[in-house]
């Protein structure tokens, strides 16, 4: 993750490489240097009682990787196989785009990207359960 720039908000929390880190009372930028690094917004975290849907469950799956619970390498397979069958769910454009850079980011070994395009599908999946319960 060369260059990512977080912009973090007052008291914001963000897990780095397995430490949680806190913004103090002003808004701020982070600049992470090291590649590889694995982070996550704690404000975007999955709760494991929350993962109760396909898009959420692979979305889960990334964040166990960010945080250090589960192994890179070992969760290839299991991200690759939930992005194949989303894709079998999600035939749509804009979520054939999402799924194909998860599926880059996952083989590039880039959880959190893969992480963040996988979370942009969230408000669609939402959309599809809503309507089928109408």
């Amino acid at each position: 993750m060369t260059g990512l720039v977080l912009k973090l908000g007052p008291h914001e929390r963000v897990l780095i490489n397995g430490a949680v880190i806190e913004n103090g009372e002003k808004r701020s930028r982070l600049a992470i240097m090291t590649p590889n690094a694995n982070i996550l917004r704690l404000r975007d975290a999955i709760h494991p009682e929350a993962v109760n849907t396909p898009v959420r469950r692979v979305c889960y799956i990334a964040q166990l990787v960010l945080t250090g619970d589960a192994d890179a390498e070992e969760a290839k397979l299991q991200l690759l196989r939930g992005i194949e069958q989303l894709s079998q769910v999600l035939t749509d454009y804009d979520s054939r785009t999402q799924l194909t850079a998860a599926s880059r980011a996952v083989m590039e070994n880039q959880h959190y990207q893969a992480l963040k395009s996988l979370r942009a599908l969230l408000p669609r999946e939402e959309r599809l359960f809503a309507a089928s319960r109408a």
